[in-house]
């Protein structure tokens, strides 16, 4: 909640910004805050001075070593949210569910209750992004279209792909148009083996954890922590020869390094400094006005030590996908940890499957190191792993409650409840599950085992010298590459 209380004086200057100052209230129940409010007037202490600019946020101004880093967007020709499909039921953390999903959608002969199962967007008639009846000759990146509506496709389940749902839990979505309300086809262009995405907080900022992630696969447009955000691709097409690192910045490093300097050392070099919890905590005071910002070093030494450190750091939240190098002992499988850290299901613990119904609790006990879903249980998981979160999201506990019996959530957005669609799911706990949800732990693991490499990098960063902003825009490495004609005048990505 924010409290404006504003104030026109007479001899006001319409050339002129307004003065704008900002206080916080204490965290806390609603009793201290109405003492807080109580006490306060305006000629007392606790105010700073806000932004004075004209289109500025109602935030502090930003001050200190924080307000001389560029800004991430800064980096990058090109950003924007992640896919939005406005219907859930096209989404599940396995593939059968989804099949079972379309085939009742199929079978559906009342025309109202197929619509209601769709789950049309709002609004009336035609002017709806998607409805059941609606023909999209549109293709999605490399995945053609159907040139049928929903209502009338008789054929199976456009075949679904790996999708990047949340930071960290994989699903599986159709690569279908019809079924997306804003499927982001510019993101759906730049697919390939080899793109990265970094996703990030936009109007909110970080509170915990990594400030940002990584996937290889198609991001939810919520992918970092169910909250909004902003995608930035690596490459701006899908065979990889563009990269979306602004080319005038690569240009300049090379400069300033003395050796060449490629978009994935940047994307790298991103990841070292900004994906673990130490920067979070680092620049709080700073993060209470959204948006991030990059200490970037002027020693080529660090630099290089960042990109070794942050390949790793992306490799492992691409699950070994991305980032692959085997002379660095990154082989393209998932990643593991040392056997004597690895947890491990032993004999007896196995989660139980059919005929038992899914497990619908998690348990932690920390003197045991031991991860319990239902009646199964892993071993050797430490606290940290447990206590693991992206900004709030404590990430085993959110990636388990899209798999557990009772998988509902909050009516939010536009109000509606959910289409009937999403209460099909599995009635027993799934071997994939397991899998990933090993996958997952290992990952984790291996993460926190980086962070106090990557604070003790951050620490040695933030104390040498560094570019600044300033300088970076003077030296024109933050330029816009130049259009071409061909992007100039194609409709429907121009921007």
């Amino acid at each position: 909640m924010c409290i404006v209380l504003a104030a026109r004086s007479a001899n006001k200057n319409r050339d002129i910004p307004g003065w704008l100052q900002y206080t916080a209230l204490p965290t806390g129940k609603r009793e201290q805050k109405f003492e807080a409010l109580a006490k306060l007037s305006l000629d007392g202490s606790g105010w700073e001075d806000g932004a004075t600019g004209w289109r500025e946020p109602f935030l502090p101004e930003q001050g200190g070593a924080w307000a001389t880093f560029p800004s991430l967007a800064e980096f990058f020709t090109w950003s924007g949210p992640g896919v939005k499909t406005h219907r859930t039921w096209v989404i599940a953390p396995d593939v059968q569910t989804l099949e079972s999903r379309w085939k009742t959608l199929q079978q559906e002969n009342d025309p109202k209750k197929k619509e209601t199962l769709f789950h049309p967007d709002p609004g009336e008639g035609k002017a709806r992004a998607r409805y059941v009846g609606k023909t999209i000759t549109d293709d999605l990146g490399p995945f053609p279209t159907r040139h049928v509506s929903v209502e009338r496709d008789k054929g199976s389940l456009v075949v679904p792909i790996r999708y990047a749902f949340r930071s960290f839990d994989r699903q599986w979505l159709p690569p279908d148009i019809r079924l997306m309300s804003r499927p982001r086809p510019e993101l759906w262009s730049q697919l390939s083996e080899r793109q990265t995405f970094a996703t990030a907080p936009e109007d909110l900022s970080p509170t915990g954890g990594p400030a940002l992630t990584f996937t290889g696969l198609m991001p939810d447009q919520h992918h970092y922590h169910g909250r909004g955000g902003r995608v930035y691709p690596l490459w701006r097409d899908s065979a990889a020869t563009q990269p979306n690192v602004k080319p005038t910045l690569l240009t300049h490093l090379a400069k300033v390094y003395g050796r060449p300097v490629k978009a994935e050392d940047v994307m790298a070099y991103i990841a070292a400094l900004m994906a673990h919890p130490a920067f979070t905590a680092r620049f709080r005071a700073d993060l209470v006005r959204p948006g991030l910002r990059v200490p970037l070093t002027a020693d080529a030494r660090l630099f290089a030590e960042a990109v070794a450190l942050g390949s790793e750091v992306i490799w492992l939240h691409c699950y070994g996908e991305r980032f692959v190098d085997l002379e660095a002992k990154r082989p393209k499988q998932a990643p593991r940890l040392p056997k004597a850290n690895a947890p491990y299901i032993p004999a007896g613990g196995a989660i139980p499957s059919a005929p038992d119904p899914l497990p619908d609790t998690m348990d932690y006990d920390p003197a045991k190191r031991r991860l319990t879903i239902g009646q199964g249980y892993v071993e050797n998981v430490s606290p940290e792993t447990w206590a693991y979160e992206v900004s709030g999201k404590q990430v085993l506990w959110h990636w388990f409650s899209y798999r557990r019996r009772d998988r509902s959530r909050p009516i939010i957005g536009d109000r509606r409840p959910p289409s009937p669609l999403d209460s099909i799911q599995p009635d027993h706990w799934l071997p994939e599950y397991t899998t990933d949800l090993l996958d997952l732990l290992d990952v984790l693991g291996r993460l926190i085992a980086l962070e106090p490499a990557q604070a003790d990098l951050l620490n040695r960063i933030c104390k040498g010298p560094l570019r600044s902003a300033e300088e970076l825009r003077a030296g024109a490495a933050f330029a816009l590459p130049e259009v071409t004609r061909a992007s100039k005048h194609k409709g429907k990505n121009k921007k």
